[in-house]
């Protein structure tokens, strides 16, 4: 089972609305190499996982618990890009030019507007939506784990990419953190297949960045976050025996299951009258 705390993994850092940010970052969330299949991947690989040897399926669902999180991130990251985009709150025939969206969704997805509401929605960057034929679970361990690498490093490919798109403050610190994240996951899995005999380790990380090319992502390196495996569990677990030792990747340094960072608010959603959202004042009407 699973409990719920009100908090984010990572701070949203305050900037300025930018659609055309929120529209890109969507392939981060329901994109094909995006948080919602990586998710939903070692979800379905640790609840079909089959024998005696835990430690892999630990592992694996420990992921899995980050990545939930790692989609609420980018939910409210999206969130914050598109709130106060519009030109005035007020509906109806409201700003300069009597179309107050007009502007907001020049470059923007118009469905964040038309069906989300200034919202999240589980799409991709070209609005495509998200696909269950992309959850790779095939119940054979190292196929599994090759793949889920290759899952990892495309995903921090495709954001060292998006980072270059945006200055926007709020967009690039949840980049940073996310390419950090996804890094300290290609070790995971790295390090599993290294356990197994399969010395894969050495052409990690993919691509091997410049740290300082995205400063936003140092601080987390200072902090560990490369080497460090988050442990959600209430209960014991396993992924310890598994996640220790060397780093397999060329990064180096040592591995280590910590506690998850200190929780962040969850910044609040405020009414929105010109999409009718929440929509209760109607009723007052």
């Amino acid at each position: 089972m699973y409990y719920y705390k009100e908090e984010l993994i990572n701070i949203i850092t305050p900037d300025k609305p930018d659609p055309q940010a929120a529209r890109v970052l969507q392939e981060i969330l329901g994109g094909h190499y995006g948080e919602m299949r990586t998710m939903m991947q070692y979800f379905f690989q640790s609840s079909n996982f089959r024998g005696k040897e835990t430690q892999f399926r630990d592992l694996l669902r420990g992921v899995f618990l980050e990545e939930i999180a790692h989609v609420e991130l980018v939910q409210n990251t999206i969130n914050q890009l598109l709130n106060d985009s519009g030109e005035s709150a007020i509906p109806g025939n409201a700003g300069m030019d009597n179309a107050p969206l007009d502007d907001a969704v020049r470059h923007a997805n118009p469905h964040h507007f038309i069906v989300g509401a200034q919202a999240s929605l589980p799409v991709d960057a070209a609005g495509n939506p998200w696909n269950g034929s992309w959850v790779y679970a095939h119940g054979n361990l190292i196929a599994d784990l090759l793949n889920n690498v290759v899952l990892e490093s495309t995903g921090v490919l495709q954001k060292t990419r998006i980072y270059e798109m945006s200055s926007n403050k709020t967009f690039r610190e949840t980049l940073a953190f996310l390419i950090v994240r996804d890094n300290a996951h290609q070790n995971a899995f790295a390090k599993a297949l290294e356990t197994l005999g399969v010395d894969w380790g050495k052409i990690f990380p993919i691509p091997n960045y410049d740290i300082n090319k995205y400063p936003e992502c140092k601080k987390y390196v200072d902090m560990g976050f490369h080497n460090s495996q988050f442990n959600f569990r209430l209960d014991p677990t396993r992924i310890a025996e598994v996640f220790q030792g060397q780093s397999p990747s060329r990064n180096d340094g040592t591995l280590a299951v910590t506690d998850p960072p200190q929780g962040y608010p969850v910044p609040l959603m405020p009414d929105m009258q010109n999409e009718h959202s929440p929509g209760l004042s109607d009723m007052n009407k």
